[in-house]
């Protein structure tokens, strides 16, 4: 079984960029980012003489992109060098941004592109006096830009999330129009509506996982620096995927510098533009705006009385002094009741607007790393864990022994019971297949599936009740091993017996157990079996976990082969449901299925010729071609099933143990459990609880 999954080839990649970073001065690194920044190229001059604000731009585009929906998109993996991210409207210009970091890159080839981009949008902060909480180091770029596929325009993102009118987009899209960040600038569907943008604003930053303040502090703090482009009407010419060579070169004039396009919204938001305060907040609440058409000809917001409007800067440092404007989505901000309160709040108290701000941009640049364990431990000013990193208590230690025993009484308990079993096999499994390999969230550690929501979910209810009932006499006697390793120790034990030992299964300990489960608030499954649930459905569920599809093939034939099917489900999915074999994906294969209602009221599928019964999903990967092919391959090959299930089983298992890297799947060897002598499997009868 040499198929390497895609989290097995992330986990080392990571692994080697955390040694990589070891020795890295990162002072070093700072200074010269520090000296990129106020050296003006002609070929892209900068603002006011300072390019802080476009590489603030960069991280946070690179970065805003993360949605909790389905954990992708996000700053990781660097991927707004490539299509779709780099085409996209939101980032016009922002390679402007990149070939200029390009000179640090090149002096520091070991740091990452994602790395590299929010350290540079940091640092841009730091040095116009804005706060700044933290930086995590750890960000592996990615090959190509095939994680954002699905983050759109795309046929794939039209097949999984389609939006119908580009501008009222729902989730699991992180924004309103695909091509932008969050909203249109210029309000909904492109018109001035400022009492309509604002419910937009809110609803795409809480795709984002923002709450209001987070919001306001994110987009005033924004706002305090740069400007935007919009020279005149005729935009800012070819995409990169339209002309690679020359991409968005610029219709106005030179297409550089004071003949700018990028957004068509032409102004500074404020009178101090490379300088950090909450100017920006005043001048929403002590000015009267109205909309106009700007030289970009979009919609953008000037003061009533034109001697009332600040002046800022030219962006040359050389021409006449520009008006302040504010956006539609700006004066959004006024028209909503509880974003008023905090524009009100953050205007009166800098220091307020310091805290909230610093740690919103911490979060909107971390979010997408998942768990605090991930962040290089030399990162230079790393904050201890935060709430949105969800902190597990202190790493629970077990011994040998104590394995030992606990296995010991679990066979005790599963050897005759092959309705035990199953329930073992599918709680483990859900515990752990909550894991996503896009934003690094979920899994077993924290044993979280014992809490609200996972124990309000529709398949988890009474998995979880009749799972925990099941291994509460173990978990009583045993008090030092957490609920996390017992789940998951439990379900390897269940698969070995059933196994009659042809079955050895790895296992790694020192799970902790979490006190709520909030951390999974993002996580339900979108793959239950549901007859609505199609194949195109089942294999984004697939790639987002990180798994390949032989790994997930092999799962699901492991959760189909012994007892029977767990609620709302009903009946075996195999004629030999006493023993852990390929019978499963013989009988799918040979079985013609009819849609019924069964017994436990569940729609599902039913043999015509005997008892053997199917979910969806099942049916699924019988007939989807690529995952087709493998339940072929497992239905002529029992041995070939069983040495991918050896593993499949502790790469998911252990998918997210990022606070003991070695137990990671694509890392160093985990502990093996000890085979269970023949005695055991000798013992072994069909008796169905």
């Amino acid at each position: 079984y040499a198929e390497k999954s895609k989290l097995e080839v992330a986990n080392m990649r990571h692994e080697q960029y955390l040694k990589d970073l070891q020795n890295l001065d990162w002072e070093k690194v700072k200074t010269t980012i520090n000296k990129m920044l106020t050296t003006s190229d002609p070929k892209w001059p900068a603002d006011y003489g300072n390019y802080g604000p476009l590489f603030i731009r960069l991280a946070w585009h690179s970065a805003g992109s993360y949605r909790t929906s389905d954990g992708r998109g996000g700053v990781d993996g660097a991927r707004q060098r490539f299509d779709p991210e780099r085409s996209w409207a939101d980032n016009t210009n922002l390679d402007k941004a990149r070939n200029l970091l390009w000179s640090v890159k090149q002096e520091f080839p070991q740091v990452s592109w994602g790395d590299l981009i929010v350290l540079a949008g940091n640092e841009a902060l730091r040095s116009m006096g804005a706060p700044v909480f933290g930086f995590c180091a750890g960000r592996v770029d990615d090959d190509d830009g095939s994680d954002s596929i699905l983050l759109g325009p795309s046929p794939e993102q039209d097949l999984y999330a389609p939006c119908v009118v580009n501008g009222t987009c729902t989730a699991p899209l992180g924004s309103t129009t695909v091509g932008l960040i969050y909203v249109n600038p210029q309000g909904p569907m492109g018109e001035p509506d400022a009492r309509g943008s604002a419910p937009q604003v809110r609803d795409t930053f809480a795709r984002m996982d923002m709450n209001d303040s987070e919001t306001v502090a994110l987009i005033g703090g924004g706002h305090a620096f740069g400007k935007a482009h919009g020279a005149c009407p005729f935009g800012a010419g070819s995409s990169p995927a339209q002309d690679p060579q020359n991409p968005w070169p610029g219709e106005c004039g030179t297409g550089k510098g004071m003949d700018t396009y990028t957004s068509g919204i032409e102004g500074s938001w404020t009178t101090n533009p490379t300088t950090w305060d909450n100017e920006y907040f005043q001048n929403l609440i002590h000015l009267d705006w109205s909309p106009h058409k700007g030289p970009g000809d979009a919609w953008q917001f000037a003061t009533i009385d034109s001697e009332d409007n600040p002046m800022a800067p030219a962006a040359d440092m050389k021409n006449k002094s520009q008006a302040t404007m504010m956006m539609t989505t700006d004066i959004s901000l006024k028209n909503d009741d509880k974003f008023y309160d905090l524009v009100q709040q953050y205007a009166k108290d800098l220091n307020f607007l310091n805290d909230v701000f610093s740690y919103a941009w911490y979060k909107l640049t971390t979010r997408d790393m998942g768990p605090y364990s991930r962040c290089a431990p030399n990162s230079p000013s790393l904050p201890p864990p935060q709430n949105f990193q969800h902190p597990l208590p202190k790493q629970q230690s077990i011994t040998p022994q104590t394995i030992e025993q606990v296995r010991n009484a679990l066979i005790l308990q599963f050897i005759a019971k092959e309705q035990s079993r199953a329930l073992a096999i599918n709680f483990a499994y859900a515990c752990a297949s909550t894991f996503r390999q896009t934003d690094y969230l979920g899994g077993c550690n924290g044993a979280r599936i014992l809490y609200p929501p996972a124990t309000q979910w529709q398949g988890y209810s009474k998995l979880v009740q009749d799972g925990a009932a099941l291994l509460e006499p173990v978990q009583t006697e045993f008090k030092n091993i957490s609920w996390a390793d017992l789940i998951v120790l439990a379900g390897g034990v269940a698969l070995e017996i059933s196994s009659n030992n042809s079955l050895h299964l790895d296992f790694c300990g020192g799970r902790t157990d979490d006190s709520e489960g909030s951390a999974w608030k993002y996580l339900e499954p979108t793959i239950y079996g549901n007859v609505n649930e199609t194949a195109d459905m089942l294999k984004e569920a697939i790639l987002r976990t990180g798994l390949s599809n032989t790994d997930f093939v092999a799962l699901l034939g492991a959760r189909r082969s012994i007892g029977n099917a767990t609620f709302p489900f009903y009946g075996v999915f195999s004629s030999n449901p006493a023993v852990l074999d390929n019978t499963y994906f013989q009988n799918l294969l040979a079985s013609d299925f009819e849609l019924i209602t069964a017994p436990s009221g569940s729609l599902q599928y039913k043999s015509v010729d005997n008892d053997i019964y199917a979910t969806q999903t099942d049916i699924s990967v019988k007939f989807d071609a690529e995952l087709g092919a493998i339940v072929q391959r497992f239905a002529t090959n029992n041995s070939d099933f069983l040495s991918c299930l050896a593993c499949a089983w502790p790469k998911l298992m252990n998918a997210d143990r990022f606070d003991m890297p070695h137990c990671l799947p694509g890392t160093t060897s985990s502990t093996s459990l000890l085979s269970f002598s023949s005695t055991f499997s000798n013992t072994m009868t069909t008796t169905t609880e």
